[in-house]
């Protein structure tokens, strides 16, 4: 559904032809009923793996997000941002704003992909770089959901810096 209204619609069509709808930007969704137990007994492995990374991750970004986490929804992106099952989603908040009315602060909560080559690279990253690559893999993932960066002067900065160390 891409229509702009329809997340709100949606807060009112909970379900169609004997299903429950459920919104993949929302942090509840639960992909395990597809997977098999060698599948999920993998992730498990992979979330364990990475346990370090992740408690790294959301020690460097901190109040920017709510919390960091290892995901399986991800195939081609290193991450992802999604919020609470009973939170707005980022998009109903800026067409909130965009009509002038109040709306809550709502932190995302960062789903990483460990089997993508950014988060190798990150993990691989001194503690000088750690803190821009992790801002950078934030930033990709709100621009990836449709968000504004807060500061693209900053974002464009941190990574030519980047990009000129590689």
């Amino acid at each position: 559904m891409s229509d702009r209204v329809d997340e709100w619609m949606l807060s009112y069509l909970n379900e169609f032809d004997g299903k429950a709808l459920v919104s993949v930007a929302k942090g509840g969704l639960d992909l395990a009923e597809l997977e098999d137990e060698d599948e999920k007994k993998h992730q498990a492995e992979i979330a364990e793996t990475f346990k370090p990374l992740v408690e790294r991750l959301q020690s460097s970004l901190g109040e920017k997000v709510k919390e960091v986490r290892v995901t399986a929804r991800l195939v081609d992106s290193p991450a992802c941002v999604v919020v609470d099952e009973n939170e707005i989603s980022p998009h109903l908040l800026r067409m909130l704003q965009a009509a002038g009315q109040e709306a809550p602060e709502v932190k995302p909560i960062l789903e990483v992909n460990p089997e993508h080559a950014f988060l190798t690279r990150l993990a691989e990253a001194t503690d000088a770089e750690f803190d821009d690559w992790a801002l950078v893999l934030l930033d990709q993932a709100m621009l990836a959901e449709g968000a504004a960066l807060n500061d693209p002067a900053a974002f464009v900065k941190r990574l030519n810096k980047l990009l000129l160390k590689i």
